[in-house]
C-alpha cells in the first residue's frame, strides 16, 4: 500500500473557500457536537441547500492551527481531514478506489481496494468527508460501515438527501436559511457580481420578499444574484411570482422546497437566451470540471457556432449556472449537479443526447490519444496531471464505450492507450478495472478492430505483471503475442514480448529475461518503434545483464538511455536509467556518485507517485547511506522503503536480485548499530510522511539543504560515526545475489 502525503497540512485536500461561508453559525456549532459525540454525522437535506458548503467548513474548522480534530479520541495521533468527492462516481467498483485515491493511497497489489483502505485507516485517527454519495447509496454505507468497524480512529461526516441509516449514525437535517440569513447570502453574491449587481437599502423589502418565495435555497438565492445585474429586485420578484403562480394554480405558499429549488432554476433557465439554454443542456454531458477547448469540440455546431462559446460560458458562469476552478492542468469549469440534472433532462428532450454523448466519448478518446505521444516528451508531468484532472470524464467516456456492444472496440483502444497512466501514476487498480472490462465485453473478435485487442491485452499483462499477478500476466500475453504473429502485427508482438520479459525479470529468471528483452528491444527497433516503453525495454534489459555480472553491458545501454531521455526531455524512463547507473557506481565503489543519481530518481518517482520505482530508489540509497558512515539514517530509510513494500504484495514478487540491497542494508546497519537501535530507527522512518522522506532523500537526516546532517550514536560502543566519516573501498561492496 502506498501513502502519498497530505497537502502541506491536516486539512489534506480540502479546495478553498473562494466565494466565503455566509451564516450557519448554530448549524456549523451542532456538527461540532455531533461530530464529538458521533463517529459518523450525515448532513440531510434537499439538493441545493447547501450541504457541500457546510459540511466542508466544518472539515476546514477540524483541520485548523492546533486541533486535533473534533471528538478525536486521546492519545492518538491526528491524521488530517481527507474529502472524497463521490458526485461523479457512477460504477460501484470505482468508489473504494475513489475513496483511497482522495486518501493518498495508491496500491500495486491485487488485494481489494476496501482491503487496503481498513489497513490504512486502523491505526490513524482521521476525518473522512464523503460529499455527494446519492446514486451510491447503499455501496456507501457497506463501505461506511466496514470502515467504522476496522479503524476506530476513523470519523467520517457525509452529505446526502438522504442518510446512510447505519447503527450510530447522527443525521443532522439541513434547512434552508433564516431570512436574515438569506438576505446576507443573496447581497454579498450579488455584490461579488460587481458594483452594477449589488443591492441598495432601499431594496430590502423586495429582496426579503425575494428571499422568502425562493424558500431561502443558497443555490437558488445564488441563481437569483446572478441576474440582478440586469433586473432590479422588483422586475425579479415579478418573473418569479409568474412561474410560482403556473406552477402551483395561483395558490401562494403551496410549494414544497425541492419545487421550489426547481423552480428558481427554470426560471433561470426561462431567463438564460436560446443559445444560453442550448449550451447548458449540452454541457451536461459532461462529468467532474471540463476545459473550453472540450466545450467547442463537444457543444458546438450549425446551432451554436465555435465562435460564440467562449462569450456564452462567460454568461453561464455570470448567472452562477458554472463554476470557475484553478486546477493544476490549467482553468476548468464544474456546473453544480443539480444543474446539470436540469440540463440534461432538456438535453434528452431534445432527442440529441445519445450524439452529444458521442461527442464526448470522441473528444476524450483523442484526448487520451494525444496524453500518450506527449507522454515521451518534455510536457510528461503535465501530461499526468492533466489525465488526474480529466479522470471522470474519462471514465465516463469509458463507460459510453462499453454501453454500445458495437464500440467496445473503442473502450479497448482507450483503456489500453491510458497505460502510461495506469502504470506511470500508481493506478494499477483502476487500469486492471477498466481493461478487464473492455476485453470481457469485446469478446475475440478478429479483423478491423484486432490491433485494440491487442494493445488491451498487451497493457493487462504490463498492469497485471506490476501487480504480481504473473498467471493473469501471462495469459494476457501469450495471448497477445500469438494472435499478433497470426495477424503480422509486428508493433503489438514486440510489445507482447518485452512484457514477457519483464515477468521473467522480476521472477528472477534472468538468463530468460535477457533472452525475451533482447529481442524484445530488436522487434521494436525493425519496427521503427520509439517511445517511453522502448526505453524501458532496455533499461529492464540492463538490470538483466547487471544482475548477471555484465556492467560494462548495462552502463551503455543505460547511458544511450539517458541521453534520449535528456534529449527528448522523458523522465520516468529516466528514473529508471538512472538506478541502473547508481548500483554500477555503487559497485565501483563511488558512493557520491551514486547518491547524486539516486536522488534524482526519487525525485522523478516521487512526482510520478511510482511506487516501484521509489521504493527500490530507496532501498538502494539506504544500502548507500550505510556505505557512507551513516547506518542511522540508512536503517530510517530502509524502514520508510519497508512499510511501502506493503503496497507491492512480496519484495518486489519475491525477488533476491531487487531484494539484494535490502537485506545487505539491514545486515550491515544492524551489525554496527545492533538489532534493537536498527530497529528503533526503522521505526522511525516508517512514521515519515511522503514529503519528509523525500526531503531526508534528498538532503540528509535534517529533511532541508545546506544543514548538516544530524550527528546519532550508531555504533554499540557508544562512538559516533558521520556520513563523511568513511568512504568504503570498491571492495566493500559484494552486491549480487
Amino acid at each position: 500500500m502506498r501513502h502519498r502525503p497530505l497537502r502541506g497540512s491536516a486539512g489534506g485536500n480540502l479546495p478553498s473557500d473562494l466565494s466565503g461561508f455566509v451564516g450557519r453559525g448554530a448549524e456549523l456549532a451542532e456538527l461540532e457536537r455531533l461530530l464529538a459525540c458521533s463517529r459518523l454525522v450525515t448532513v440531510t437535506g434537499v439538493g441545493g441547500v447547501g450541504k457541500s458548503r457546510l459540511v466542508l467548513a466544518a472539515a476546514r474548522a477540524a483541520a485548523g492551527p492546533g486541533t486535533a480534530g473534533p471528538g478525536a479520541p486521546p492519545g492518538l495521533p491526528h491524521d488530517g481531514v481527507r474529502l472524497a468527492e463521490l458526485d461523479s462516481v457512477r460504477d460501484p467498483a470505482l468508489l473504494e478506489v475513489t475513496v483511497a485515491e482522495a486518501l493518498g493511497l495508491t496500491d500495486h497489489t491485487t488485494r481489494p481496494p476496501r482491503t487496503v483502505l481498513a489497513e490504512h485507516l486502523a491505526g490513524r485517527t482521521l476525518l473522512l468527508v464523503l460529499d455527494g454519495f446519492e446514486q451510491l447509496v447503499e455501496e456507501t454505507a457497506e463501505l461506511v460501515r466496514d470502515l467504522l468497524r476496522h479503524s476506530p480512529g476513523l470519523r467520517v461526516l457525509a452529505a446526502g438527501r438522504r442518510p446512510l441509516s447505519l447503527a450510530g449514525e447522527a443525521v443532522l437535517p439541513l434547512a434552508p436559511l433564516a431570512p436574515e440569513e438569506a438576505l446576507e447570502l443573496l447581497t454579498a453574491r450579488a455584490a461579488a457580481h460587481g458594483p452594477g449587481s449589488a443591492a441598495s437599502p432601499a431594496d430590502r423589502g423586495e429582496l426579503l420578499e425575494l428571499c422568502a418565495r425562493l424558500d431561502g435555497i443558497p443555490l437558488a438565492l445564488e441563481l437569483a444574484a446572478g441576474r440582478l445585474g440586469t433586473l432590479s429586485p422588483a422586475q425579479l420578484l415579478a418573473r418569479l411570482e409568474d412561474r410560482f403562480a403556473l406552477l402551483t394554480g395561483g395558490v401562494r405558499g403551496g410549494l414544497p422546497r425541492h419545487r421550489a429549488l426547481r423552480t428558481a432554476i427554470g426560471w433561470s433557465h426561462e431567463l438564460c437566451t436560446p443559445a444560453e439554454r442550448l449550451l447548458w443542456a449540452r454541457l451536461s454531458v459532461f462529468a467532474g470540471r471540463f476545459d473550453l477547448d472540450a466545450v467547442e469540440y463537444v457543444c458546438a455546431g450549425p446551432d451554436l457556432p465555435v465562435a460564440d462559446v467562449l462569450d456564452l460560458v462567460g454568461e453561464l458562469l455570470a448567472q452562477s449556472l458554472l463554476v470557475r476552478e484553478d486546477t493544476p492542468a490549467g482553468v476548468r469549469f464544474r456546473m453544480l449537479e443539480t444543474v446539470r440534472a436540469y440540463g440534461a433532462g432538456w438535453l434528452e428532450s431534445t432527442g440529441d443526447a445519445v450524439r452529444l454523448r458521442r461527442r464526448h466519448r470522441d473528444w476524450y478518446v483523442g484526448l487520451a490519444t494525444w496524453c500518450e505521444l506527449d507522454w515521451f516528451s518534455p510536457r510528461q508531468h503535465e501530461v499526468a496531471a492533466l489525465v488526474e484532472v480529466e479522470l471522470a470524464n474519462l471514465r465516463l467516456a469509458l463507460e459510453c464505450c462499453l454501453d454500445e456492444p458495437d464500440e467496445a472496440h473503442l473502450g479497448q483502444y482507450l483503456a489500453g492507450t491510458l497505460w502510461f497512466y495506469w502504470a506511470g501514476c500508481g493506478r494499477l487498480t483502476e487500469g486492471r478495472h477498466w481493461l478487464d472490462r473492455t476485453l470481457e465485453a469485446g469478446g475475440r473478435a478478429a479483423g478491423e478492430y484486432e490491433g485494440s485487442r491487442l494493445k488491451a491485452l498487451w497493457v493487462l499483462g504490463y498492469v497485471a505483471a506490476l501487480q504480481g499477478d504473473a498467471t493473469a500476466s501471462m495469459s494476457a500475453l501469450y495471448e497477445c503475442r500469438d494472435a499478433a504473429a497470426r495477424s503480422g502485427n509486428a508493433v503489438a508482438a514486440a510489445y507482447a514480448v518485452h512484457r514477457l520479459g519483464c515477468l521473467a525479470l522480476v521472477s528472477d529468471d534472468m538468463a530468460r529475461a535477457r533472452e525475451l528483452l533482447g529481442a524484445g528491444l530488436e522487434r521494436y527497433r525493425a519496427a521503427g518503434e520509439l517511445n517511453s516503453n522502448v526505453l524501458m525495454c532496455q533499461v529492464e534489459l540492463a538490470m538483466a545483464l547487471a544482475f548477471l555480472g555484465d556492467l560494462p553491458g548495462a552502463l551503455a545501454l543505460c547511458e544511450e538511455v539517458r541521453e534520449v531521455c535528456e534529449e527528448r526531455g522523458e523522465r520516468w524512463t529516466k528514473a529508471y536509467a538512472l538506478y541502473v547507473l547508481a548500483y554500477a557506481a555503487l559497485e565501483a565503489g563511488d558512493a557520491v556518485e551514486a547518491r547524486r543519481l539516486l536522488t534524482e530518481c526519487v525525485e522523478i518517482n516521487h512526482a510520478f507517485h511510482d511506487l516501484v520505482g521509489l521504493v527500490l530508489a530507496l532501498e538502494l540509497l539506504a544500502l548507500v547511506t550505510v556505505a557512507e558512515g551513516d547506518p542511522a539514517e540508512a536503517a530510517v530509510l530502509q524502514g520508510a522503503a519497508e512499510r511501502m513494500w506493503g503496497g507491492v504484495g512480496l519484495q518486489l514478487f519475491g525477488s533476491g536480485y531487487f531484494n539484494a540491497p535490502r537485506l545487505m542494508c539491514r545486515e550491515r546497519a544492524g551489525e554496527l548499530l545492533g538489532a534493537q537501535c536498527y530497529e528503533a530507527y526503522a521505526a522511525e522512518g516508517q512514521e515519515l510522511s511522503r514529503e519528509a522522506l523525500v526531503g531526508r532523500a534528498r538532503f540528509g537526516s535534517d529533511g532541508r539543504g545546506g544543514a548538516e546532517p544530524v550527528q546519532r550514536p550508531v555504533l554499540r560502543g557508544g562512538a559516533r560515526r558521520s556520513r563523511s566519516a568513511r568512504r568504503p573501498a570498491a571492495a566493500d561492496q559484494p552486491w549480487a545475489p
